[in-house]
């Protein structure tokens, strides 16, 4: 298991809809309390953006670009990624590696944050 954090943005305190990014915990620390040095792509495990439509529970799918769009005026992944690390609020925990699906043609491009792995998707 790894260390990695949640970090979660959300545009609209009322709304349910959440956008979520992975990061590298202690990276992330540092970067958060002002260390420019460490480059953005050591900080995040990945550049997806996930949401779900229940909150921080469910299943986590992958953002397409229109929605960021809409939401953040671009779908730059790099400038979303930029937003949500600045504006987000962060979520400690350990994520197995059997979390993410790797490989998506062998299946769902979700992320199950309930516990459940892949399994009854």
């Amino acid at each position: 298991m790894r260390t990695l954090t949640k970090v979660i943005y959300k545009p609209d305190p009322k709304s349910t809809e959440e956008y979520t990014i992975i990061v590298n915990h202690e990276d992330y620390n540092k970067w958060k309390e002002g260390d420019t040095t460490i480059p953005i792509s050591s900080v995040v495990d990945s550049f997806a953006v996930f949401q779900s439509g229940q909150g921080s529970q469910g299943n986590l799918g992958q953002v397409s670009k229109q929605q960021l769009e809409n939401t953040f005026g671009t779908s730059k992944d790099v400038d979303v990624v930029q937003i949500i690390l600045q504006k987000g609020t962060s979520q400690p925990g350990s994520i197995s590696e059997k979390t993410f699906q790797g490989n998506t043609t062998k299946g769902s491009a979700v992320i199950d944050t309930r516990g459940k792995g892949l399994s009854g998707i």
